[in-house]
């Protein structure tokens, strides 16, 4: 391992001396907030770049491993959808001193949990709206604003975000979505850092494949 040190998912500061990048994990303190391992963020906390997640609505942002997050991002979960079915959208509930009770949750426009794949990369700026899934390895290019699920290794960008690309092949996106490189354990990924890290797509191609046929002999 790098200068004697193994990668450790529970330290907070993975760069030392520098406090404007964490991972994200050992900081949560929301139960409704789950991020996977080495997911980090380009400040020196997470929790308020998570809006509108109040506990009544019972939403989870979910977050997958080794992703990405620039600085300047911003989750906007279901709390900052109002009633529209009815001739006002101000949420009286919500404020001291009106007479109302929240709303049955089927007359609020809820969306649902916002799922975060694995090893995806979200730009400075970007807003991620409620209920929305990102896949594996997308890429969300800076100022977007997410208002759509976004597929497995997919460039978007814009507001709304529209596709730009596909980042690989639909032959090379499968055996990656097999292979699923960040479930390995750190000695296996730091093994696999040549592979991860190859530009020859070509010889990726056939590595992943000899290794999904080892796993599946194994």
């Amino acid at each position: 391992m790098k200068n004697g040190k193994k990668p450790d998912p529970n330290t907070v500061h993975p760069i030392a001396g520098y406090d404007k990048e964490i991972y994200v994990k050992p900081t949560i303190t929301n139960p409704n907030i789950i991020v996977g391992d080495f997911t980090y963020i380009a400040d020196s906390e997470f929790e308020s770049h998570v809006t509108h997640h109040y506990a009544w609505n019972g939403d989870k942002l979910i977050i997958g491993k080794f992703c990405q997050i620039a600085a300047g991002v911003e989750f906007i979960m279901n709390g900052a959808n109002h009633q529209m079915n009815a001739i006002s959208t101000f949420p009286f509930y919500t404020l001291e001193g009106w007479n109302m009770e929240p709303p049955p949750p089927s007359d609020l426009p809820l969306k649902g949990d916002t799922v975060i794949g694995n090893d995806v990369w979200i730009g400075q700026n970007a807003v991620i709206l409620p209920g929305i899934h990102i896949g594996d390895g997308a890429i969300i290019g800076a100022n977007s604003v997410v208002g759509s699920d976004v597929d497995p290794y997919t460039v978007v960008v814009g507001n709304p975000v529209k596709p730009l690309r596909k980042r690989f092949d639909d032959e090379l996106i499968d055996l990656l979505l097999q292979f699923r490189w960040w479930d390995k354990s750190i000695d296996e990924i730091d093994a696999l850092i040549p592979v991860l890290t190859c530009s020859d797509l070509e010889k990726v191609k056939t590595d992943l494949k000899s290794y999904i046929k080892k796993t599946k002999l194994s």
